[in-house]
């Protein structure tokens, strides 16, 4: 029987229309500590969280970001961020050589770990009757953002969170078929292209609903942006904070 988290997280949709209501440090606070409360690595907790209330750096987060003015009009924005430098500064107490942050292993723990504190941050804000809207744009000109946030050597910043109280509910989006994402035993190949095509009819009604049909569906949209890598500048940002990827 599902309980109210499950009916609250299930309902999730993003929203980008915030009202003009600041959120109480003690409400960031309850969230941050449900975020901080999640599973990570080793128990190395590389991951830090910059949160940001100042309407020139949410406006110059919004600029750098794309344009999603979203970000300025939240009364907070989070930035989630890997961070090593923590993990390094153990090393250095202990008279070791940190490696980990060269390598490909290090910089998905990095991800998996900040996913897991934002998947913590939305349930949480919800259920406080809070809207949000996660920001991967932090990463389209990543060495401004770590300019702007004063982030050292070894961190990254990987994604943003968009806080404030909704002014209006938003549309649910559709997700593909639930057995596109559950697999029994091993990955079924089966059925999927039938499923794409259902899915996409279903994206193609959604988008039009909303104003966005330029978009054409699920799978034309996603192979558009797809077909190229959309933040360049991650891979030589990323070396440049000490994440050399080469191990």
């Amino acid at each position: 029987m599902m309980n109210e988290t499950i009916q609250k997280i299930q309902d999730h949709r993003s929203i980008r229309n915030f009202l003009d209501k600041e959120i109480d440090d003690a409400t960031v606070d309850e969230i941050l500590m449900a975020s901080q409360a999640m599973p990570n690595s080793i128990n190395g907790q590389q991951t830090s969280v910059i949160v940001i209330r100042n309407k020139a750096s949410k406006a110059k987060l919004a600029e750098l970001t794309g344009g999603q003015n979203w970000i300025d009009s939240a009364p907070v924005f989070l930035v989630f961020i890997a961070d090593f430098y923590k993990t390094n500064l153990a090393a250095q107490k202990n008279g070791l050589k940190q490696v980990i942050h060269e390598s490909v292993e290090g910089t998905m723990v990095g991800a998996v770990d900040v996913g897991l504190n934002m998947g913590a941050a939305i349930i949480a804000a919800e259920s406080l009757g809070l809207g949000i809207v996660p920001i991967g744009g932090v990463r389209k000109n990543p060495d401004e953002v770590i300019k702007l946030l004063d982030l050292p050597e070894y961190t990254f910043p990987v994604a943003g969170l968009a806080l404030g109280y909704p002014k209006d509910p938003s549309h649910k989006k559709p997700r593909l078929p639930f057995d596109t994402f559950k697999h029994d035993e091993k990955y079924h190949v089966e059925g999927l292209k039938k499923q794409i095509d259902e899915y996409d009819q279903e994206m193609e009604q959604y988008l039009k609903e909303i104003g966005r049909e330029q978009e054409g569906n699920w799978s034309k949209y996603t192979s558009n942006v797809y077909q190229y890598v959309y933040y360049p500048k991650v891979y030589p940002v990323i070396k440049d904070q000490g994440f050399k990827n080469d191990k």
